[in-house]
């Protein structure tokens, strides 16, 4: 897919003097902080270890996480990006790893600073930061900065200004990009559990829809209590129609926290309703723009213009 030039004359786009305020580099640089790689082998007990060592290290605090719940219009704003992030994803099919990494950039972001009031485009504008961030680290071919900003976002961003807004996220997230996700466990739960179920006999049926599940929790802000273990053991569990109550599912491996994973499971249970409703098919964007400021088309009265 490519932006013509007629079609890019149609674009107004959002470059409020305000939104470049919001990505001002204040934060310090920090060194790049390198993980495993995202393959995990179901047999490399050395390997399992280490990486249900590293998840712990990358949780969010309790507090910050209770702090965000405890905010509606934030929890409103996210679920909003959220869902753009992953409608943006499901439309150019990227793979399940960026979003969530996506998500869990712009929730750790949340979780250390204050977004200014503005009428939506702050929120907007971090959740195309984040995409793309999480896109040029696992994609081989992202999109061009405008074609990312497809079906119906907000407010539409220069170029220069995501840029700025993606070294701040970057900035604030210590560069710690690589991260410890529920797909790194996949492998190994998918492998332990067809011990307790036939139906994990069929891997090739039970790793996409279970990836398809975690891209889906990833929509309720109240998983950010799990850890990615527990959420791929839960997806896991569900999929395969087993319950965490079943005494064959010791074989799981000893660091593995059942209590942790039962809560999650319940969770998933307790929302399963709304994670199923969501429907992945996108339709190409209409070439009717709709233009910051306030959301106006551009038959309407003109928005400022840089």
């Amino acid at each position: 897919m490519s932006v013509s030039a007629d079609y890019c004359d149609t674009i107004n786009l959002y470059c409020n003097e305000t939104a470049i305020e919001v990505v001002s580099l204040e934060a310090d640089i920090g060194e790049v902080v390198e993980t495993h790689s995202s393959n995990i082998l179901a047999d490399d007990e050395s390997y399992t270890d280490s990486i249900f060592d590293s998840e712990l290290d990358q949780m969010l605090e309790p507090k910050l996480v209770k702090r965000l719940l405890e905010l509606p219009d934030i929890v409103t704003a996210r679920r909003d990006a959220v869902n753009w992030i992953l409608k943006v994803h499901a439309y150019y099919q990227f793979r399940p790893e960026t979003a969530y990494l996506s998500v869990n950039y712009l929730d750790r972001f949340l979780s250390f600073h204050s977004l200014p009031q503005g009428k939506g485009w702050p929120m907007q504008l971090l959740a195309v930061a984040c995409l793309s961030v999480a896109a040029k680290l696992e994609e081989t071919n992202v999109p061009l900065l405008l074609e990312l900003q497809i079906l119906e976002p907000r407010f539409l961003f220069k170029p220069s200004t995501i840029q700025r807004m993606e070294l701040l996220v970057m900035a604030k997230l210590k560069w710690r990009l690589h991260i410890i996700t529920p797909f790194y466990f996949l492998h190994y739960f998918i492998a332990k559990l067809s011990c307790a179920s036939p139906d994990c006999n069929n891997f090739s049926s039970v790793f996409p829809r279970s990836s398809d599940l975690i891209i889906n929790i990833c929509r309720v802000i109240n998983f950010l209590d799990y850890t990615p273990s527990a959420v791929a053991a839960s997806a896991v569990l569900w999929v395969t129609n087993q319950t965490v109550d079943d005494p064959k599912l010791e074989c799981l491996h000893e660091k593995v926290n059942r209590d942790k994973v039962k809560r999650c499971y319940n969770l998933v249970k307790k929302n399963m309703s709304k994670l199923s409703q969501w429907d992945y098919s996108c339709k190409m964007p209409c070439k009717e723009v709709f233009c910051a400021k306030e959301f106006k088309s551009r038959h309407s009265s003109s928005p400022n213009k840089c």
